[in-house]
């Protein structure tokens, strides 16, 4: 699980959304963000968590967050996966795993008895100033967003 804590500097990143634009954290100083990072696009605890995050966006918005998706999926299916559901904020095909390891949130996961390497479901809620103010890793996908703005 991660080693990111409360307190900590977010770290510094770059990745492509699923248009292919380039997106950092830079982009986001003197703003708050959320960077959610889910294991794969179109499965059905991700889609229910994007889509409350979705269905909740102006809520987040109007907290002042901007919003991260991040997956090790590809541009296309993260293109995909935002245009069947029509998804407000970027997702980011971090195909490299550069953001999940940077994040910490990469490594061994149980399902139905066996264990693998795979990315763990968490939230990083940040604050202006670029330190992690949340970690969320108890994610309930159906009410994330309260999670969040709680």
């Amino acid at each position: 699980m991660t080693t990111l804590k409360v307190g900590d500097k977010a770290p510094n990143f770059k990745a492509f959304n699923e248009q292919g634009q380039s997106i950092s954290f830079e982009d986001y100083q003197g703003k708050k963000l959320v960077v959610f990072f889910y294991p794969k696009a179109s499965t059905p605890t991700c889609t229910v968590e994007a889509c409350n995050l979705g269905e909740n966006y102006k809520a987040l918005q109007d907290a002042g967050y901007s919003i991260l998706g991040v997956s090790a999926d590809s541009q296309k299916r993260q293109s995909n996966f935002k245009a069947k559901y029509k998804f407000p904020y970027p997702l980011l095909a971090d195909v490299d795993k550069e953001v999940i390891n940077a994040f910490g949130v990469w490594g061994p996961k149980k399902f139905m008895g066996r264990t693998f390497d795979g990315i763990h479901r968490v939230t990083f809620v940040i604050n202006e100033n670029g330190i992690i103010e949340r970690v969320i890793d108890k994610v309930k996908a159906k009410i994330h967003t309260q999670q969040i703005l709680e």
